[in-house]
């Protein structure tokens, strides 16, 4: 008999299932609304001066746990724009194809140098095309839309409240009395 109700139930949501409006959408063509705190994709933005915030620091090439990030530092040039002498990249390489999306280069960049993007990249039909260099980080910061995101936002959250600090006692304040001595153990061997 429980047998015959369970093939009922399926036959029932079988039923209810071939009649209802399909849910999917033909995606190049229709794109549905995204999450607000959705992120796919990277971008290397520019600082508040216009040029590449990023300054060859390292750190989100050796947080990577995927290890897709290659960047190569130059030495310290003096920027065209401000005249300061500051470090920049000669080329930067993320392999989206083997990025698993965790943020942790963003996490730990402290000029907010690489930021994700709410929009995904085309479709390709190569893994080679998934491959973004500088060229193209540099535009996807122009031509999409950030996450809310950034590295020291993301720093901030993170730091836990600092302790507040206990104060030395003052000079002109008295000293605290002291503790009264412990009573002296008899030595070994001395009478009880």
């Amino acid at each position: 008999m429980g047998y015959f109700l369970d093939s009922l139930r399926a036959m029932r949501t079988t039923l209810v299932t071939a009649f209802r409006k399909p849910t999917t959408v033909e995606f190049p063509a229709v794109v549905r609304p995204r999450g607000e705190r959705y992120r796919v994709s990277f971008a290397l933005p520019d600082d508040e001066n216009g040029e590449l915030a990023c300054i060859g620091c390292l750190a989100c090439e050796r947080i990577c746990p995927s290890l897709v990030i290659k960047m190569t530092p130059t030495g310290k040039k003096e920027s065209p724009v401000t005249g300061k002498k500051r470090q920049y990249v000669d080329t930067f390489v993320l392999d989206l194809s083997a990025c698993i999306g965790c943020e942790l280069c963003i996490q730990v960049c402290n000029s907010d140098a690489i930021r994700m993007t709410r929009e995904p990249e085309v479709p390709v039909f190569s893994r080679e095309e998934l491959v973004l260099d500088l060229a193209r980080l540099r535009a996807n910061s122009h031509a999409k839309t950030m996450s809310a995101g950034k590295g020291s936002e993301l720093q901030e959250r993170q730091e836990p409240p600092k302790a507040e600090k206990k104060t030395a006692p003052k000079a002109d304040a008295p000293a605290a009395p002291a503790a009264p001595a412990a009573p002296a153990e008899p030595a070994a061997g001395e009478g009880t």
